[in-house]
């Protein structure tokens, strides 16, 4: 490895001010959420994909290890850490063109450093009715970087990487990736078509080390005519499946009107809209049983909450409705369903109520609003103020950043089958590990399909305190493997957990090694990453 030559051969490149070295490296990208530390020896800001592949070049020569990012905000799972230490960051987040869009059928191509918000603005500046497919985790992240890591959202394409059509990628030595049919039969069809032709290979991409992501051609949904949100409320535990049943059964009857339906436990719930209440805490470190049903009355959250969106022509919504209210029907309380219009008009009028109640109103409706944004495909911030629930430092910049503002966070997002018996084990499993190690118990189902949900819960804790760290670490430990005992197991893990998943793998593990050694047989491309 001859780093001092290879940083030399960068500058050329890219010019000195976008190559980081040592100290200045480390300082811009070693923040990170969930407390993990790396030993970073050089940074590469590229804006330019044509510089790509001789930096990848000049990488293979001086045989360095390399660990490209898209806009860096992986918060929770590793932010812009890394696998392993001494890996140079590719940082692509400079990299911000909509090389095309075809305004007509919806297709658009972007670059890495491509964020929601960039696509929303060019999306309204033009006029186009298509919707961004938004996640959680804010304006500011990346289109490609989210599809990659084979993530979900809440707009009709609820599975972002199988929108995904066609992609661009440079591999370990610098040579390039195209798909069979971009090559073949040029870009047009390949933007349309996403299994190509012969082997489908641009798979190998997501969660995977073997190439660096270019461009990525994405199929956006269409604006609906009507968009709704369904909120309804399960007044008893005991309620919570039944409800699983029927909402497996509400997926399955209306494919394609309803995006996703959410269940959020009370204590989910609270950490959006109530402060952490630092002076009531109990002698474990925990909020008191006692406390949160208090504050769930306060606040009007029962012990679970849904959350559904419903897209279609408006008679579409409005028969989607009628079903949703007869599959529901004995099981929910408080059954609402609202578009973005009414909520807007509900956040208006809160704010000529006087008094404590105007206050709760007002701040209810006024998150309900920017949800409904969000599940419009304007992306928004709604979701991050969740990372800072017990962090006592404000927000350090104009937009939300919990790596750079100190938050304690560490995602653990297994899946769990759409079985009632399935969500209360699950969910009394996370409350017994969550407790034992001191963190507050916070859990969300996503439903991918009638047969699957994605669970995520947030593991937040204070960053400063290593002994919370410690504590919220091994919360994350014990999920992960009583979790996978029990037949539940992340879709997606954080850079810590990637070393764990070899010794869990046999066949895949050789047959992806043996790939890895054809593309990459020094290894330098994200070494570690998944394997």
């Amino acid at each position: 490895m001859n780093l001092t030559a290879a940083i030399g051969e960068w500058q050329t490149l890219l010019g000195a001010a976008n190559v980081l070295q040592a100290d200045d490296a480390q300082k811009a990208y070693d923040k990170d959420a969930s407390g993990i530390k790396r030993r970073i020896p050089a940074a590469l800001r590229i804006q330019d994909a044509g510089s790509v592949p001789e930096a990848m070049r000049i990488a293979a020569r001086n045989k360095i290890a390399v660990y490209p990012i898209s806009t860096g905000h992986n918060w929770g799972y590793g932010t812009s850490l890394p696998v392993r230490d001494d890996c140079v960051i590719i940082d692509l987040s400079g990299m911000r063109k909509i090389v095309h869009f075809d305004a007509e059928l919806g297709v658009v191509t972007v670059e890495p450093g491509v964020t929601q918000e960039m696509l929303a603005e060019f999306l309204d500046a033009g006029g186009h009715p298509f919707l961004v497919p938004v996640t959680g985790g804010g304006p500011q992240c990346s289109l490609l970087g989210n599809a990659l890591e084979r993530g979900y959202g809440i707009t009709p394409y609820t599975d972002h990487f199988a929108a995904v059509t066609d992609i661009e990628a440079v591999l370990a030595d610098g040579s390039l990736y195209r798909t069979a049919l971009r090559e073949a039969a040029g870009d047009d069809l390949a933007r349309l078509f996403k299994w190509g032709l012969g082997t489908y290979s641009a798979g190998l991409f997501t969660q995977s080390g073997f190439g660096i992501v270019t461009r990525m051609t994405i199929a956006l949904a269409r604006r609906p005519e009507c968009v709704k949100v369904c909120f309804f409320s399960l007044k008893e535990d005991a309620l919570l499946e039944p409800t699983v049943a029927a909402i497996r059964d509400i997926i399955s009857r209306l494919p394609g009107t309803i995006g996703g339906i959410n269940l959020m436990n009370q204590h989910r719930v609270l950490a959006m809209s109530a402060p952490y209440p630092t002076d009531r805490i109990g002698p474990d470190g925990l909020i008191p049983e006692s406390v949160i049903q208090e504050l769930g009355r306060q606040y009007q959250v029962f012990p679970w909450t849904g959350f559904g969106t419903v897209y279609g022509t408006r008679r579409m919504v409005a028969a989607a409705q009628k079903e949703m209210k007869a599959a529901l029907a004995g099981k929910v309380s408080r059954l609402v369903f609202i578009s973005p219009a009414g909520a807007k008009a509900l956040s208006k009028l809160a704010a000529f109520l006087p008094g404590a109640a105007g206050q709760r109103l007002g701040s209810t409706s006024n998150t309900l609003a920017k949800a409904l944004e969000l599940v419009n495909g304007r992306p928004n911030e709604t979701a991050l103020p969740l990372a800072y629930w017990r962090n006592p430092t404000p927000p350090q910049g104009d937009s939300l950043d919990p790596s750079r503002d100190g938050c304690g966070l560490i995602w653990y997002a297994p899946l769990v089958p759409m079985r009632p018996g399935s969500v209360r084990a699950y969910a009394d499993m996370v409350k017994r590990i969550a407790v034992a190690h001191g963190i507050e118990p916070l859990i969300t189902f996503t439903s991918i399909s009638d047969k699957l949900f994605d669970s995520t819960v947030p593991i937040i804790f204070r960053r400063e305190d290593e002994q919370a760290l410690a504590r919220a670490t091994a919360c994350y430990e014990n999920l992960l493997q009583e979790g996978r005992l029990s037949g539940f197991f992340p879709y997606r893990v954080g850079v810590n957990t990637m070393s764990t998943l070899s010794s869990l793998q046999n066949d895949s593990l050789r047959f992806h090694k043996r790939l890895r050694h054809a593309v990459d047989p020094d290894n330098l491309l994200s070494p570690g990453r998944y394997q």
